[in-house]
């Protein structure tokens, strides 16, 4: 009885092979007719589209081709009356009934897909934009702005053709003309969902922002209403906005300067930081305060009025536990903030400082520990007290070894300076003080 079950078992198993043997043979039988291949990629094309010489190939690979700077066909070497392909819907719906014919092959249907943006579209949805900004139709406007964002969430090819007709510059125009309309932070209610609408647009546009879309979002009435936005505005407009004020001031120090000089922006960065509403909003306010404590003509100014609110101790909690990015930047703040004397003064005060640094020697990155020994410098050089203060203290927590390797791993050349005169300060104070290996703060926790 088991050796005739064995033997059913056996040639259910054989027929089984034989038949996924034939379906293989299939498989292989069966080949891609060569018309509707594309010529570039060789691949069955998923979205044809004929070029002016009346050749057809895949979306992906002529657009891949012309990205490239070329302006002929590739197959007939012909230079291109128009850059733009149409869609060959015939050679299409063809491919889609061979797919469906030959789907017990396993060919998958390929999709209808989507007729991307072209030129002439996108100027003249432009067009029509800029009309209904300059007669003030916010509904006109907040609908072509939702076009915009729609088109441009399809594919990446569309978002291109948005960025390279000028849309980034248009939308800024619009922005600044609605703000203009607005003196005073009360009035900016009456358009606030147009341009939290025209903000939204403008951030996945970024980092492409050219020199005129900066030059209408850098005016004095498009900041004073990014400014309200990020005091005012809901948790996606105070994300939006922090993020245009980071594209503007990164390397101008003029708009360094007049973001500084605008009532309450400075309170509105640290709220973001205290109360984080995600973490590239933080990364970005971080970014922002670091251009105006180290890049403004104002920034003695700006390290005092940070330092009044109690960014030297809220950094200071964030640095205990913050990933790369975040340590980074917090770091690059304070020791900004650390070059005047009240910056100092709160970080002497808490017990925080230098084992937060000290930890940070060596352990986050290159640009986290360049920060870390220069605010350590900053902190030792201008000790006053009897007793060593942060100098004793950073010899206790094993500031001493870590500068040592950090000499032999190697360094910039500014570091090592600072280093070997933190060395100088610290030993001072080591023949008296015996060093102990190096705490582990592993477990350090917010005080409360």
């Amino acid at each position: 009885m088991i050796s005739s079950w064995r033997k059913r078992r056996a040639g259910r198993k054989a027929a089984k092979q034989q038949k996924h043997g034939e379906d293989d043979m299939g498989m292989m039988e069966l080949t891609t007719p060569n018309h509707f291949r594309c010529p570039i990629s060789l691949d069955l094309m998923k979205d044809p589209v004929t070029l002016s010489t009346g050749i057809t190939y895949d979306r992906e690979s002529i657009e891949t081709w012309m990205e490239a700077g070329n302006r002929t066909c590739p197959i007939t070497n012909q230079e291109l009356k128009s850059p733009e392909p149409i869609p060959n819907h015939t050679i299409r719906k063809m491919i889609q009934d061979w797919c469906v014919e030959n789907r017990s092959f396993g060919i998958e249907r390929i999709p209808t897909p989507r007729i991307p943006l072209s030129s002439v579209e996108v100027k003249e949805m432009l067009y029509k934009f800029r009309l209904a900004y300059r007669r003030e139709d916010e509904c006109a406007c907040r609908e072509f702005v939702a076009k915009m964002k729609s088109k441009g969430k399809e594919s990446d090819r569309n978002r291109r053709c948005l960025v390279a007709n000028g849309a980034a510059a248009v939308l800024s125009a619009a922005f600044e003309a609605f703000s203009s309309r607005s003196s005073t932070g009360a009035s900016f209610d009456k358009y606030v969902l147009v341009l939290e609408d025209i903000l939204a647009a403008l951030s996945w546009i970024f980092p492409q922002l050219d020199g005129e879309a900066k030059s209408y979002l850098g005016s004095a009435a498009s900041l004073n209403c990014l400014v309200w936005l990020l005091k005012s505005g809901d948790l996606s407009a105070r994300g939006n906005a922090v993020s245009t004020l980071k594209e503007l001031v990164s390397g101008d120090k003029r708009k360094v300067d007049a973001l500084a000089e605008i009532q309450g922006v400075k309170e509105a960065l640290v709220k973001l930081v205290r109360e984080p509403i995600c973490p590239t909003a933080t990364k970005t306010s971080l970014m922002v305060i670091y251009y105006m404590v180290s890049s403004s003509s104002s920034n003695e100014d700006s390290k005092l009025r940070f330092s009044e609110m109690g960014m030297v101790e809220l950094l200071l909690e964030l640095l205990v536990e913050s990933e790369k990015s975040v340590c980074e930047k917090a770091l690059g703040v304070l020791d900004s903030i650390c070059g005047c004397d009240q910056g100092r003064e709160k970080a002497y005060a808490n017990a925080l400082t230098v084992p937060v640094l000290v930890k940070k020697l060596l352990r986050v990155s290159d640009l986290a520990t360049q920060f870390s020994v220069s605010i350590l410098w900053k902190l030792g050089k201008n000790e006053k007290r009897e007793d060593g203060g942060v100098l004793v203290e950073a010899l206790q927590v094993g500031a001493f070894q870590k500068l040592l390797l950090l000499l032999q791993v190697g360094c910039s050349d500014r570091t090592k300076e600072k280093a070997t005169e933190l060395l100088k300060l610290l030993n001072i104070h080591r023949e008296r003080l015996e060093c102990i290996d190096s705490m582990d703060f592993k477990d350090l926790k917010r005080p409360f």
